[in-house]
């Protein structure tokens, strides 16, 4: 099988679980072509992610003559495709959020990737994202490409199903990707039944460097941490108004926020603010190493989202050893059951996240130790990449048997 995958960027510090993916399954079926539509806005801190970057044909950043020749190439050689791009890019434009002359771009990002794609032979096209590259995959299709399937992880895709025009893209795939039960039930609701039997739940993924690097509770950590991006839908604001109060009431601990992003001006004023100093810590982008080094220093991950999917890190923290304090959000509690392996919280609620912060540091070394291995034990069944991309890539292949049957009743 010749496959491909398409991202709006790759690699990004943020996409770590798209690389271990596209990686496992490149061992399992063979190469892959790697698509993204720009570079990332961050910089490249990890070095596995430097060695992919190398390897990633980026549509917006062809040369001007690129560009003209594609363009010549499509609307002269073949305007019969051309036209039905157009007509599928007008479609996909009315009453979406985007509009149709945002469409037309992404028709040309489309052909820019047709070509690519044809000249390469690619078979199948796997997109991560139902936002700007499941259209543009989806307009490729239209244009005589191959088929193209794409993982939804929510919330981006979830908040704006209309908008993005979810229900046409899902309808137009091969198969569609949700990566928990809860997401496959908000997609069911944009599709007639008919379509149901292309959402498939393949979950996102840890590998071995996390279970391997495992290492047991220091029983005199005070640490908390928090990994992501400094977003509002994190809730790291809350975090650290929660945090301080805690504080402000005894508690004898430190919060390290890893990661950055736009709140990180905003988070520093109030950690100045409630006088936190040296509790509080924000390490700025980091590799995937350090973010291991500082779960594995903390006490437990705490992660009071707004709105999520369901993170990565949570089960990065859990194949790592450590118990996790979150909110009872869409996907999270498939994987976290409070009392069991972690707290779980409701979002947004400033008293629950102080409470849980107390209780995380009262708790016996040895309670700790039994959540983090219930949790382990969860990720290792539902959540090693192995197994679940060996998933996905039965799904692809699938999908490419059939586009072959359909292609061999046309001749």
């Amino acid at each position: 099988m010749r496959i491909a995958y398409l991202t709006s960027t790759y690699p990004s510090v943020s996409h770590t679980f798209i690389r271990r993916e596209l990686c496992e399954l490149e061992r399992q079926v063979g190469e892959i072509a790697r698509f993204a539509i720009r570079h990332t806005p961050y910089d490249i801190v990890d070095p596995d992610d430097a060695r992919e970057d190398g390897k990633t044909f980026r549509l917006l950043s062809q040369s001007r003559l690129k560009w003209l020749s594609v363009l010549a190439k499509r609307g002269l050689g073949n305007p019969k495709a051309t036209i039905a791009g157009i007509r599928k890019a007008i479609a996909m434009g009315r009453k979406s959020s985007r509009g149709v002359p945002v469409h037309g771009a992404y028709l040309l990002e489309a052909m820019m990737l047709l070509d690519e794609v044809e000249r390469r032979g690619i078979e199948h096209l796997h997109v991560h994202f139902g936002t700007n590259p499941a259209a543009v995959a989806q307009l490729m299709r239209a244009m005589g490409g191959p088929p193209y399937s794409f993982t939804v992880h929510g919330p981006d895709e979830l908040d704006a199903p209309v908008g993005l025009k979810l229900g046409s893209k899902i309808e137009d795939a091969a198969f569609v990707v949700a990566i928990t039960n809860y997401c496959a039930a908000q997609l069911r609701r944009w599709v007639s039944h008919e379509h149901w039997d292309k959402i498939r739940v393949v979950h996102c993924t840890v590998g071995d460097e996390f279970f391997t690097e495992s290492q047991p509770l220091d029983p005199t950590s005070k640490r908390l941490v928090c990994v992501g991006r400094l977003a509002p839908q994190k809730g790291q604001l809350l975090l650290v108004e929660a945090f301080a109060d805690a504080i402000d009431q005894g508690a004898d601990a430190e919060l390290v926020l890893a990661g950055d992003g736009e709140m990180r001006a905003e988070i520093e004023r109030i950690a100045a603010a409630r006088g936190l100093g040296s509790r509080l810590r924000i390490t700025g982008w980091i590799s995937g190493e350090q973010v291991r080094k500082e779960i594995l220093a903390s006490r437990a991950l705490a992660l009071p989202s707004f709105a999520e999917g369901l993170p990565m890190v949570i089960m990065e923290a859990f194949a790592l050893g450590r118990p996790v304090l979150t909110t009872y959000i869409a996907g999270i509690p498939e994987l976290v059951v409070d009392g069991e392996n972690g707290w779980l919280i409701p979002a947004g609620s400033r008293e629950a996240i102080t409470t849980a912060i107390h209780e995380v540091l009262r708790a016996e070394p040895a309670k700790l130790e039994a959540m983090a291995a219930n949790g382990r034990e969860a990720v290792r069944r539902h959540h090693y990449t192995p197994t679940e991309t060996a998933r996905l890539a039965e799904h692809v292949r699938h999908s490419v048997e059939d586009e072959a049957r359909k292609r061999s009743h046309l001749t």
